[in-house]
């Protein structure tokens, strides 16, 4: 098909107001829509418009330099960031064939499409999502004869996305220990099972896309004609693979436009890479930067409090933003007693904020882990506050927990038909959906409940003699945690369902950012259970799900309404806006988070990711912290985070404590000190002896004063200190990372030999 002449009669029209283009652009932004040929960086502060610089500048090169709309290719990160682009290009350009604009993932696929033959795919292949990626390694780890439980689906998963993002090729996968080797021969075979199934995963549609351009330069120069200048929306949040497709469709041409600010590089973890930001000039000579400094959205008061944070940094481009907008109100500094005087702190200012004529949408409350929305969820159910959830699930809804809460309701009420088929096979005990079928089909037939049909199938005839083996397993594993039901406080309970069950163990073998992510939600359930036996004294398990189930539906009864305020992490964050903004958890451990601590690298993002948050403020800022808080279920007493003594003293209200005495009275008892305060860990006294001798003692159960070990979470340490035995022994172990000691429970705390 001969394409139509770009639209003359479009651009006629445009060509009689020119200045149209440039209407309500700054200087820095003319600059930067009127740049011709050759690499540019643009240096986009929050706030600073980039989103129009990069529309009106695609407008310009169709409309004044009369580019046809097919050769300008724009790529971004999201699905709805490409959308509100495309839209606010058309409301530009009128009707009219448009540029393509679209994910990275997006346009790789549309390329592959078209010629993934080349690599010895059908143009009709599927692309897998995660669940079907971790079926199939599943399958490789099986045909490998690998134990799940040290290379479980999901960790695989992870890693072998890692290696995709960081552009390695099974061949090229570093294999210097037995892990990484094993690791590459999964990748591999994994690689060779997708092809056989003309399939490829989200990582794959880059790498191959690469591989493509790679090894057969005849595509690569057919794309590079088609797609003659470029533009990459924040270009800060680009991994190896991206860069490498940049690099390769700019090509000597190099009409290449990147738009990003290295201060708000914040996904690290996920393998983005600041260095393509920071060394763009190094790899682009020539390029020409412009610097939006300009913020159209936050107070004077709150910029130059963020710039006060960040600035800090050493791997940064220099800039610093302005405003035109007023000084504005203080930035609001509180310490709180507790976290659940920070939650009812955070609703009152909200309150007060609607009072002043604020709507709900307009309120925002940011943490650094998903764990901490607990207790702000909370609070806004008591306070009858409409909330809502963004990049997470509320907490009662979080996968893990409505497990561990079936197994809690299975033990309360053994009729509850749900709560069992729910956990029967979770984590996988081998009894299937077809076996569950059959023993539902027998209660209905007798007349009896699920559970009831369990017990017959146990024993009986219903099933395979290893079918029955598997259900009778289960049968007794409930029947003994319903007899520790009624001898355990709550959270001892819950821990040990967590532990016994190997729910805690096969989520701790995953090693990925989602399995911390959950197995922090689940200590903090730990905690909420705590809390409540301390508020409501000793009411039993039934109490406690009757309030989890009235949270719940309180919390829907909110989602009806018009108006809600805005929870997320601090990394769902990015992007957004608001006039009234909550950052709470503002302590040393939390927020910058504990792996940080002796990173630099990891450090310096974690204060980008503080000026992310204090950005996304418009009018009204609150810094939060407590004293004490309980944190993976045991009480912690953290410094406040080091980012707020960068923020000089007069742009901050650090009036008196909040809140009054009387309100304090409210506040729930601590929770009292049981041996499984925590999953993990349990705080000790600063004060701790450092001086103890270090001669390797065995004990006859395979650990000893002076072992070298590994946790988790902590990293490497050496064991100080071992105290009783059996089920209740606990070590101290000094940590390299924490630069201080930390008292386990051994049973839970999962500690491998160095």
């Amino acid at each position: 098909m001969v394409r139509p002449a770009f639209d003359r009669a479009r651009r006629r029209k445009a060509l009689r107001n020119p200045m149209k283009l440039l209407h309500n652009l700054n200087p820095p932004q003319k600059e930067a829509v009127l740049h011709g040929e050759g690499p540019m960086l643009v240096l986009a502060g929050a706030g600073s418009g980039k989103t129009r610089v990069i529309v009106h500048r695609i407008a310009y090169l169709i409309q004044e330099r009369g580019v046809p709309p097919w050769q300008i290719l724009a790529v971004t990160f999201t699905n709805k960031a490409a959308g509100e682009m495309r839209e606010r290009v058309r409301q530009i350009q009128g009707e009219g064939e448009l540029p393509l604009i679209s994910t990275f993932h997006s346009s790789c696929a549309r390329i592959l499409r078209r010629e993934i033959a080349h690599l010895g795919y059908d143009s009709n292949f599927a692309i897998y999502d995660d669940k079907d990626c971790e079926r199939l390694l599943k399958d490789c780890a099986a045909q490998l004869n690998l134990d799940e439980k040290r290379y479980p689906p999901k960790a695989l998963s992870a890693a072998i996305d890692q290696f995709k993002n960081d552009g390695l090729s099974p061949e090229r996968v570093p294999s210097g220990s037995p892990y990484e080797a094993t690791l590459a021969r999964v990748y591999a075979l994994y690689q060779e099972r997708l092809k056989r199934c003309n399939a490829a995963d989200f990582g794959d549609l880059l790498l191959l896309t690469v591989r493509l351009f790679e090894e057969h330069p005849e595509v690569l120069d057919k794309y590079r004609e088609r797609y003659r200048w470029i533009m990459v929306d924040e270009y800060q949040d680009t991994n190896a693979v991206q860069y490498r497709l940049v690099q390769l469709l700019a090509g000597s041409r190099q009409n290449l436009c990147v738009v990003g600010d290295d201060d708000q590089s914040i996904y690290g973890w996920r393998g983005a890479d600041i260095r393509n930001i920071l060394e763009f000039e190094k790899d682009f000579p020539g390029v020409k930067v412009v610097k939006l400094e300009q913020n159209y959205r936050s107070s004077k008061t709150i910029l130059d409090g963020a710039w006060n944070v960040v600035e800090k940094n050493r791997g940064r481009k220099p800039k610093r933003l302005w405003t035109e907008n007023p000084d504005g109100e203080p930035i609001v500094y509180r310490t709180l007693p507790n976290e659940w005087e920070e939650a009812r702190l955070v609703c009152r200012e909200t309150e007060r904020f609607l009072a002043e004529g604020g709507d709900l949408s307009g309120v925002a409350v940011f943490y650094r882990t998903n764990a901490q929305s607990r207790v702000v969820e909370d609070a806004m159910v008591a306070a009858g506050i409409p909330y809502h959830m963004v990049g997470g699930l509320r907490f009662y809804a979080r996968l893990e927990v409505k497990d561990i809460l079936a197994y809690l309701k299975a033990l309360d009420n053994p009729a509850d038909e749900v709560a069992l088929k729910r956990i029967i096979n979770t984590p996988p005990r081998g009894i299937g959906n077809a076996t569950v079928q059959r023993v539902s089909e027998l209660a209905a037939e007798k007349g009896i409940t699920f559970h009831e049909a369990l017990l017959e199938a146990a024993q009986g005839s219903l099933l395979a003699s290893g079918l029955r083996a598997k259900v009778a397993s289960f049968v007794e594993e409930l029947r003994g945690y319903r007899k520790l039901a009624a001898k355990l406080p709550l959270d001892e309970l819950a821990a040990t369902v967590m532990l016994d069950s190997g729910y805690l163990a096969r989520l701790k073998s995953q090693g990925s950012e989602e399995a911390q992510d959950r197995l922090a939600n689940l200590q903090e359930l730990v905690t909420a259970m705590q809390v409540f036996e301390s508020s409501a004294g000793d009411n039993g398990l039934a109490a406690f799900l009757e309030q989890v189930a009235l949270v719940s539906d309180l919390e829907q009864e909110g989602e009806g309404k018009k108006s809600s305020a805005t929870l997320m992490t601090l990394h769902s964050a990015k992007g957004l806006e608001f006039p009234l903004v909550f950052m709470v958890g503002m302590e040393e451990r939390l927020f910058p988070h504990t792996r940080a601590l002796d990173d630099p690298v990891q450090m310096e993002e974690e204060r980008r990711l503080c000026y992310v948050g204090m950005t996304r403020a418009k009018k009204r800022l609150y810094l939060l912290n407590v004293r004490r808080r309980h944190i993976f279920g045991q009480e912690q007493m953290n410094p406040p985070a080091r980012f707020i003594r960068d923020i000089p003293a007069d742009l901050i209200d650090d009036g008196q404590q909040w809140p009054s005495p009387a309100a304090q009275q409210t506040a729930p008892r601590t929770p009292p000190a049981h041996n499984l305060a925590s999953l993990f860990e349990e705080e000790i006294e600063p004060e701790f002896d450092n001086e103890v001798r270090m001669v390797p003692e065995d004990h006859g159960d395979g650990i000893f004063l002076g072992m070298r070990v590994r946790h988790a979470q902590f990293g490497s340490g050496t064991i100080r200190k071992i105290e009783g035995e059996g089920d209740n022994q606990k070590v101290i172990v000094w940590f390299t990372s924490l630069r201080g000691p930390k008292k386990l429970l051994v049973r839970f705390a999962g500690l491998e030999r160095d």
